[in-house]
Formats: structure tokens, C-alpha cells, sequence
């Protein structure tokens, strides 16, 4: 498998977005570009933007909080096979410049480690980390629990996320977060000016679960999330820093950081299908997208387009929950904020539905659909054939279905219903999780099909 070649040689990815956000003068390089790109991505991975979650020692004895057998599988191996059963354990990758540090977590003073942003956006494929790829075997709910059982058993404080999942569920199935509603809380607390104002009620509060977006796709796109209420600028990046230990004029400090930051996302580039393609499939397979998924999803190659189309939600048919999770005052806050430029960058408060993603890099992107709940593109291109509950088989690649390799269920086994095995499943008729919808491929024939999924290989 090809890894992105974002840090070898930043300045072939620059492009006009990154010009327009990196640099200040019309005179501005694409060497600047590059700069502020390589700038972004070693400020993700060195500066910590929010309290340590856990030092060394935590992380270390995590596995005594394991249940059997796995405790005394843990106790019995060396430290270095610990530390791995301990990273696949909560989904948890090293960074790809194989260094033993951890991608999603910055290390700071005295062995602490602070999560970043890599923690969702940085995945692997086949065991191949692909930064800026969602982070699917990311288990944060589990983690955060046992981290802070850890630490109760070593008299050690607390922060602020071992306080916060008392009352604030993190994650569902492994890969998904309770991201928007972390939105809600964290923008809901600030003043339009970024002051703190732990008064201000957020509530509602719908809590459901997301799969997070590939990064590499938001260079094609000046809106952001799945339904593109909020404007793409750095400041909108800040959104999940905005804790109240960081005061305002600590987050205006941060402006340069985030602004390098969206330079370093638009700088990535989608990875290549490590594996042999049909190229004369591929072909066919073109002339029928372009024929029947292109006014939504855009064309590919030199010439690319992409028309950044909202698909009504009512036409749509997928899972609903992520677009009434969030009320037009939830939306319309922003507009009146700093990270809005008090709403000269538009937000829209009441939008019609879900953006159709750009598909570039789609082979490496499992599971599908905004909260992860159809395993493979196969299953996307034959909605009958989904299936009502899943769980992952291996973490190896699916080559023959592109996605994952599945095992299907009727429903959740009883006996992992009541432990952490039942968050390996994707259970469909749950809550936010619901696979119907995006039917449109139904109006292929099989053969149209096959060769629509090869050409998707290519993207």
C-alpha cells in the first residue's frame, strides 16, 4: 500500500485553496504553501491543544482494568507486546514515521499525552496508517473509561474527559464518535467573542454517533460536516478546543496554528489502490457513473468537477438523527461568532439536507454513509444486501467488496450485549444507525455494478 507522500514533498499538493489560506500577499508562493503545510502537520503532532489525558504510567496499566482472560493475557507478555494488545485494544495507532509515539496523542511534560485531532482523523488500512483517514477502530468510550479507573486507582487527578463521559456518552460502535454534539457543548459555551459562559444552555442534546470524513476531500470543498451549515475556514477548526480552561485570547493566539493546520488537510493527497485494477472494467465502469452518479459526486481526473450538491433529506433516505440532531439556533450561534468572522464567512442555519461527498480515495474510506453503518461499497451499490448487523472479521482489506471483511448477524449476541464486545457490532435498527437510504444504485443492472465498483478503485 502507497502512504501519502504529504511529508516528502508538500509542494506538488499545493493548491489555489491552500494559497488563498496560507499566505497573506498576492505575491505568496506555492513554496509558502508547502511551508505552511509541513508547519500544520508538525503542530498536530507536537503542540498540545488541550490537557494531558493520561501520563505513561496510566497508559502502561491500562490492561489491569481488562476482564479475563484478556488481564492475564496482558500480565503474562512482554512490555513491548503489552504496549501493542494495548493500542489495538482502543484502536490506537503510532505515527507513520515509525517512531513509537502515538498519532493521535501529542506527548507533553513529565510523560503526559494530549489528544489531537489525529486521534479520529488518523486511520490505517491493511495495518498502513494513513493520516488524515478516519480513525475506524477508534474504541475512545472504552479508553476514557479505563483511563480514568487507572488513574482513581493510582490517586491521580482526573481531566477533563474522564469528567466529562459521566455525563456525555463518547462513542457508540468502535470508530464513531459523539461528535456533533461535542460541537454543540463547546461552541454553545462561548460568547460570540470566544469569552467563556458556562451558563448558556446547549440542550437539546441529541447524542448519536458519526464516522469521521476523510480530510483529503475538503480541498474540493468550501462548506463544512455532512449537512455544510458551516463555512470552511481555520477558525472553524478551533471548534474542538474550545474547553473553558482555554480562555479567549488563548484561542486567538492559536490563529496562526489553525491556519497552517487547514494548509497541512488541504495539502494531503487520497492514496492510491495498492492493488491490481481492471483497467478495461475500470472504463466501462466510468461511462456509467459519470452517466448516474457524476450530478451528485462530481468527475475525476485532470479535468475534475464537483458541484458540492445538497441532496434534500427526503430524497436522500438515509439516517436522519445527524440533521435534526442540530436546531437552527444550534446553527445560527455561529453565525454571530469570531470562528463565522461574526458571520461574514455564511452559516446556514436551516439546510435541506446532506452534502454528496467528493469520492476521491473511497477504496480506503469503510465503512460508508455519514455514521458508518454499510460495510463495504459492494453493500452501497446493492442496498437490499445490507446487512441488519455487522461486526468487522479482521482488520485485512477486503479487496473483492472494497471496505471491510464482515461477519452478519440477525442481532447482537446475547452475551455481548452487556461488554465492550458490544461495540465491535454496527447494529443498524439502533438509533442514528439506520443503512437505509442512497438507493439510487438499485437502478443498475449487476453487471453495471461491477464495473461502477472497479472504476471506484481509480478514484
Amino acid at each position: 500500500m502507497h502512504r501519502p507522500e504529504q511529508l516528502k514533498d508538500l509542494s506538488v499538493f499545493a493548491s489555489l485553496a491552500v494559497l488563498l489560506v496560507a499566505c497573506s500577499s498576492a505575491t505568496c508562493s506555492a513554496d509558502d504553501a508547502a511551508s505552511a503545510a509541513e508547519r500544520g502537520y508538525r503542530t498536530l503532532r507536537t503542540k498540545a491543544f488541550l490537557p494531558n489525558d493520561f501520563d505513561d504510567s496510566v497508559f502502561k496499566d491500562l490492561w489491569k482494568q481488562w476482564p479475563e482472560p484478556d488481564r492475564s493475557k496482558a500480565e503474562t507478555a512482554t512490555e513491548k507486546s503489552r504496549l501493542r494488545m494495548i493500542r489495538d485494544r482502543y484502536g490506537l495507532h503510532q505515527g507513520p514515521e515509525d517512531d513509537s509515539r502515538l498519532l493521535g496523542w501529542v506527548p507533553t511534560e513529565n510523560g503526559g499525552h494530549a489528544m489531537n485531532c489525529f486521534a479520529c482523523h488518523g486511520g490505517a488500512v491493511d495495518e498502513k496508517v494513513i493520516p488524515g483517514l478516519a480513525n475506524t477502530e477508534l474504541d475512545l468510550a472504552a479508553l476514557v473509561r479505563d483511563v480514568r479507573a487507572t488513574k482513581l486507582a493510582k490517586l491521580k487527578p482526573l481531566s477533563h474527559l474522564d469528567l466529562a463521559q459521566l455525563n456525555l456518552p463518547l462513542g457508540g460502535s468502535r470508530g464513531t464518535t459523539n461528535a456533533v454534539i461535542f460541537g454543540v457543548i463547546l461552541d454553545g459555551i462561548r460568547n460570540p467573542d470566544m469569552s467563556v459562559d458556562t451558563s448558556r444552555d446547549t440542550r437539546p442534546h441529541v447524542h448519536h454517533f458519526l464516522d469521521a470524513p476523510a480530510w483529503w476531500n475538503l480541498k474540493k470543498k468550501s462548506r463544512l460536516y455532512y449537512d455544510g451549515f458551516a463555512p470552511k475556514n481555520h477558525r472553524m477548526l478551533v471548534q474542538f478546543t474550545l474547553i473553558p480552561k482555554n480562555d479567549r485570547e488563548t484561542i486567538y493566539s492559536w490563529e496562526d496554528d489553525f491556519r497552517d493546520i487547514l494548509a497541512y488537510i488541504e495539502s494531503i493527497e487520497p492514496p492510491k489502490f495498492p492493488y491490481e485494477i481492471d483497467r478495461k472494467l475500470a472504463g466501462r465502469g466510468q461511462v456509467v457513473f459519470e452517466n448516474n452518479c457524476a450530478e451528485c459526486h462530481g468527475t475525476y481526473g485532470d479535468d475534475w468537477t464537483y458541484q458540492e450538491r445538497v441532496v434534500p433529506i427526503d430524497d436522500l433516505g438515509t439516517d436522519r438523527v445527524r440533521f435534526d440532531a442540530m436546531t437552527t439556533d444550534h446553527r445560527a450561534h455561529l453565525s454571530k461568532s469570531w470562528m463565522s468572522r461574526y458571520g461574514k464567512d455564511e452559516v446556514i442555519p436551516d439546510p435541506a439536507g446532506y452534502i454528496a461527498p467528493p469520492l476521491d480515495g473511497i477504496w480506503a474510506s469503510a465503512p460508508y454513509l455519514h455514521n458508518g453503518s454499510v460495510p463495504t461499497l459492494w453493500h452501497l451499490l446493492h442496498p437490499e444486501e445490507r446487512p441488519k448487523v455487522w461486526r468487522r472479521k479482521s482488520t485485512k482489506f477486503n479487496r473483492e467488496q472494497v471496505g471491510f471483511k464482515i461477519e452478519s448477524f440477525d442481532s447482537i449476541p446475547a452475551e455481548d450485549r452487556r461488554t465492550d464486545e458490544k461495540r465491535e457490532y454496527v447494529d443498524t435498527t439502533k438509533f442514528g444507525y439506520s443503512a437505509d437510504g442512497h438507493d439510487y444504485p438499485s437502478r443498475l443492472s449487476e453487471n453495471e455494478k461491477v464495473a461502477v465498483l472497479e472504476y471506484l478503485k481509480t478514484l
